[in-house]
């Protein structure tokens, strides 16, 4: 009896594998598309619903094309960079920066913007919705707000984008859902724990490496961090009680359930974990809470960050009250 799943083998990173131009094409970048599309059609929603609007402005579906555009500018940047010179370990982008952004390998194959970081992401994007809100003279809560209720939604693709490149999976499991994805690590069939781990999973191996399932994290993320978390906001969005209640709460709930899965990515090899409580602890399989990635302190700080949010700007909307009320009663 077969307890796990085998990645489907005609699943290719490209939409068109083998033809001309087309075989550019690749599933990554068009959930991309899917993604920006779907973040609009929820920000276009917001506007009909009257959400962007402000007592000295009504926002306009051109506002929001603007907004966006900035925003998916800044976050491809962010993205880009951070992955660079936080996650690459070999040195070659701080030696020749201007490879970040150099769509082709050293053999001239092309291979997209390979690598991008959700956390460089965040902050670049934060920082284009920033620097739109300064320039528009909008109120800047109230703009990251419906951001970050259209976020999730979109975020979902981003990380079927994931599953369908076979990467970013997940630590081995005998879960009956694991997936056995194409290029991750293999291990000897020789060594004790692996023949004990295939038979729990009802694999058969004979001589040789054995690949052996993993969790499917990226669809982890993709219904947990997108699908639950866009949940979560939707239903609260109508019942905020002041700006910047929907950004702490997405930041918040973010950083909480990537903290959590965590646990069943595993890290890249090169990094490893930033913590350890056992410095040669393995990641293919999570042997201890204590062994933290560099994902985990990112998104401790992204908690800490949502809390300080929801703190302060709801004192700063009570402060704000309390003074109309006092000049009411003046």
């Amino acid at each position: 009896m077969f307890l796990y799943l085998n990645y489907p083998s005609w699943i290719h990173p490209e939409i068109f594998p083998g033809l001309p131009l087309l075989g550019l094409i690749r599933w990554y970048g068009l959930m991309y598309i899917f993604a920006f599309g779907t973040a609009f059609l929820v920000l276009k929603k917001l506007l009909k619903e009257g959400a962007l609007d402000s007592p000295t402005y009504k926002a306009t579906e051109d506002d929001i094309f603007s907004f966006i555009g900035t925003g998916i500018v800044f976050l491809l940047i962010g993205a880009r960079v951070f992955s660079a010179f936080v996650y690459d370990t070999s040195g070659i982008y701080r030696a020749k920066p201007w490879l970040i952004f150099w769509p082709f390998s050293s053999d001239g194959r092309f291979t997209g913007l390979a690598g991008m970081s959700y956390h460089g992401g965040f902050i670049g994007g934060l920082l284009g919705m920033i620097f739109w809100c300064w320039r528009h003279k909008q109120p800047f809560f109230k703009w990251a707000d419906a951001m970050c209720t259209a976020i999730p939604l979109g975020y979902t693709f981003g990380r079927l984008g994931n599953f369908l490149n076979g990467e970013l999976y997940g630590r081995i499991t005998t879960a009956p859902w694991g997936i056995v994805f194409p290029g991750a690590e293999r291990f000897s069939s020789s060594i004790e724990w692996v023949q004990n781990f295939a038979a729990k999973c009802g694999m058969q191996i004979s001589t040789g490496l054995v690949n052996l399932p993993r969790h499917p994290s990226q669809l982890y993320e993709a219904f947990l961090e997108g699908i639950v978390l866009f949940t979560i906001i939707w239903l609260l969005h109508k019942k905020k009680t002041f700006d910047g209640f929907s950004g702490a709460i997405y930041t918040m709930g973010y950083g909480f359930f990537r903290f959590i899965i965590e646990y069943f990515r595993e890290p890249d090899a090169d990094i490893g974990y930033r913590i350890a409580a056992d410095s040669s602890a393995p990641l293919y399989t999570n042997t201890s809470l204590l062994n933290i990635s560099t994902g985990q302190i990112l998104c401790f700080l992204m908690i800490l960050g949502g809390v300080c949010v929801f703190v302060g700007s709801r004192y700063w909307y009570n402060k704000k009250y309390k003074n109309l009320e006092n000049g009411k009663n003046a």
